[in-house]
């Protein structure tokens, strides 16, 4: 489970990286690398979101009601 929150916490540092990369490019008029900066942020809010699902249903599995 400790694997999973560290890649947690990955993605959240790259996502906030990324966004500051885009904001970057704008700034300097680089087009290309923002839009693979924006690609690059899409994949990692889907790894994300598929993380935090498993997360969840993992925690459903332990918690008996």
């Amino acid at each position: 489970m400790g694997k999973k929150f560290a890649l947690n916490i990955f993605y959240n540092l790259a996502i906030i990286l990324s966004i500051f990369g885009l904001v970057w490019c704008y700034n300097n008029h680089k087009y290309l690398p923002a839009g693979f900066l924006v690609g690059v942020a899409c994949c990692l809010f889907y790894f994300k979101y598929q993380l935090t699902k498993e997360i969840r249903k993992s925690f459903k599995e332990k918690d008996p009601k």
